[in-house]
């Protein structure tokens, strides 16, 4: 994998801590989540959609029909996630929030793997990969409780 790449997702992982306490202080400084989920969705589309201009992504053609109806659920799943972002952080803790959601995608994934399911290649559940999910596990239980 390129350093590039890796460095990027790195970001991208940190800055979801940044950005769960950004969406709480929105829901607090808008009195609910309703309103700042849209002005979150907003933000997030108008930042997509110049990076759109700025790459010269052209517009998808027809494979667009061949896609599975299962990857259009991807924006709802964005929109159950922004959700608890917008709720959660503030009255778990951004350890805490932080350590449930990776540690559920974790826990997830190693599922979606070992099916081979949602356009992932199979990848077998095997000892070590359980180990560490309970690796995780544990390691949540230690940041919930202390």
């Amino acid at each position: 994998m390129r350093l590039s790449a890796i460095l990027f997702v790195l970001a991208a992982g940190a800055l979801t801590t940044v950005e769960a306490g950004a969406n709480a202080q929105l829901t607090k400084s808008l009195h609910q989540p309703w309103w700042a989920a849209i002005a979150f969705g907003a933000i997030t589309l108008v930042c997509l959609a110049l990076a759109v201009l700025v790459a010269g992504a052209p517009f998808p053609g027809r494979e667009i029909l061949a896609t599975p109806w299962w990857a259009w659920s991807g924006g709802v799943i964005a929109a159950v996630y922004a959700m608890s972002m917008l709720i959660f952080p503030e009255r778990l803790g951004s350890a805490v929030f932080a350590g449930m959601t990776v540690t559920a995608a974790i826990l997830a994934s190693i599922l979606l793997d070992h099916l081979g399911r949602v356009g992932f290649e199979r990848h077998p559940a095997g000892l070590w990969r359980l180990v560490g999910a309970a690796v995780m596990v544990g390691g949540l239980a230690l940041i919930s409780i202390f």
